[in-house]
């Protein structure tokens, strides 16, 4: 290979890595054309699959700075680039490799993180992105709506013993005035109490009128 098409070749790779969110290096061994085909078809829009050079992918890797993946690159490579969801294309892959044992999953890397083959198989083992986007979601649903229970509940109860006293207050008018009956009679008792004490107040007269009476008949 020219040194101008090899580093075109690894600057190629290069984009690649730094354009996905993870990737997963095969050895793809034994697989015939039509099913490298079924492959990529497999993992449709979330990774692009591709056959590559070791030594170029070394060299890319090296410049990327991504570290262990020397070992990995044996035999003949291919790898995954995930542009979309890495669980769904780590599912893909390891579905593909069920049905087809000649596709050896060999490791990756995630997030700059090397991943060996153990770990690309819990990867594979989560639950998908959309998945969990569903089940929080709903939590967050259950959340809000015990949320508007928890807010509704003191008003309810308002709006029903509002609607008690308005039942009442149907029934005794009286209510609504705050008990106005009950300062009427207040104010009657001081006038009863004024008309009690009235003929206390007359007796000093009627002593007065006697003596003036008994003065008179002392003088005659």
């Amino acid at each position: 290979m020219a040194r101008a098409d090899k580093q075109a070749a690894v600057a190629e790779i290069v984009e690649s890595f730094n354009a996905s969110a993870g990737a997963v290096l095969t050895e793809y061994r034994g697989l015939t054309v039509k099913e490298l085909q079924d492959l990529r078809r497999s993992l449709g829009e979330n990774a692009t699959y591709a056959v590559v050079k070791n030594t170029l992918a070394k060299l890319a890797a090296n410049e990327v700075g991504i570290s262990g993946f020397d070992d990995l690159l044996t035999g003949p490579t291919a790898i995954a680039f995930i542009n979309g969801d890495v669980v769904e294309a780590a599912k893909g892959l390891r579905d593909f490799a069920k049905a087809n044992p000649t596709l050896v999953i060999k490791g990756g890397v995630l997030d700059g993180r090397p991943l060996d083959a153990n770990e690309i198989a819990k990867l594979a083992s989560l639950e998908s992105r959309e998945v969990l986007l569903g089940k929080m979601a709903g939590a967050m649903l259950a959340s809000l709506s015990q949320a508007v229970y928890l807010l509704n509940a003191p008003l309810a109860q308002a709006a029903r013993l509002a609607g008690a006293l308005q039942a009442k207050a149907e029934q005794d008018p009286s209510i609504l005035a705050g008990g106005a009956g009950a300062p009427a009679a207040a104010e009657e008792a001081p006038a009863a109490d004024a008309a009690d004490e009235a003929p206390a107040d007359e007796a000093p007269a009627a002593d007065a009128a006697e003596a003036s009476d008994e003065g008179d008949t002392a003088e005659a």
